[in-house]
């Protein structure tokens, strides 16, 4: 279900213009030739879609590690469970689970680090700048990596996410040259589509997960191999 990584990222990307929108129409570099400036605005959003990956790779090697304990056959609806989970958790409780691990010391480092990028319009910067924002707390990207924990490996969770981010990056782009943000309306009813969207996944990776038999959606998992008992070759005489 690789492409259910695309999918929700090319959705989930009216929820990205909302909430990192003025981070896109701020980046530096107005100014320059449409050259320079249109690829300065891609390296940025590939810095978020290299960011992506690599969280996938590790959220995909995470699944591998539960397929090796036996969890097989449940990985899928674990994680169509863990999406619902955040789906219903409200985002205002992500900070104080930041705390609680520790995280918001690191987070603060990344802040520090997109601000002195943030500086500089050149094209090093500007993806720098990417890499880190795909850092940020992001509910949408949270949710995706739930979904990524079920790719298969390492490679196949990395192909997810960045499927994710590619997802993102038409409207994205399209904001950072246009300078147009979606209107406040249209706006908060395509973020509350989001957790419909999200809902949606989560339902297709535990249908999928419980092996019903349906083509493509939810396929019956393979039987074992039967072992068969050799028989002693049979022995011929000459005598």
């Amino acid at each position: 279900m690789l492409w259910a990584g695309l999918v929700f990222g090319f959705l989930g990307s009216f929820h990205c213009v909302g909430m990192c929108g003025a981070i896109a129409l701020a980046l530096p570099g107005a100014g320059q030739p449409r050259g320079r400036y249109l690829l300065g605005r891609l390296l940025y959003n590939l810095g978020r879609v290299s960011t992506y990956a690599g969280l996938g790779a590790l959220a995909g090697l995470l699944g591998q590690s539960l397929r090796l304990a036996g969890w097989q056959q449940g990985l899928s609806i674990a994680s169509g469970l863990l999406i619902l989970l955040l789906v219903a958790v409200p985002g205002r409780y992500s900070g104080r689970v930041a705390a609680r691990l520790g995280l918001d010391r690191g987070l603060a480092r990344v802040k520090q680090a997109l601000a002195y990028f943030f500086q500089q319009p050149t094209y090093r910067a500007l993806y720098l700048t990417g890499v880190l924002n795909g850092l940020l707390p992001c509910g949408l990207v949270y949710l995706a990596l739930a979904g990524a924990i079920s790719a298969p490996g390492a490679a196949g969770g990395a192909a997810y996410m960045a499927l994710f981010g590619l997802g993102t990056l038409p409207l994205m782009l399209a904001l950072s040259l246009t300078g147009q943000l979606v209107p406040l309306l249209w706006r908060g009813r395509l973020r509350r589509a989001v957790p419909v969207v999200a809902s949606v996944m989560a339902v297709l990776f535990i249908v999928r997960g419980l092996g019903l038999g349906i083509p493509y959606l939810s396929p019956r998992p393979a039987a074992p191999a039967a072992a068969t008992v050799g028989r002693p070759a049979a022995i011929t005489q000459c005598h």
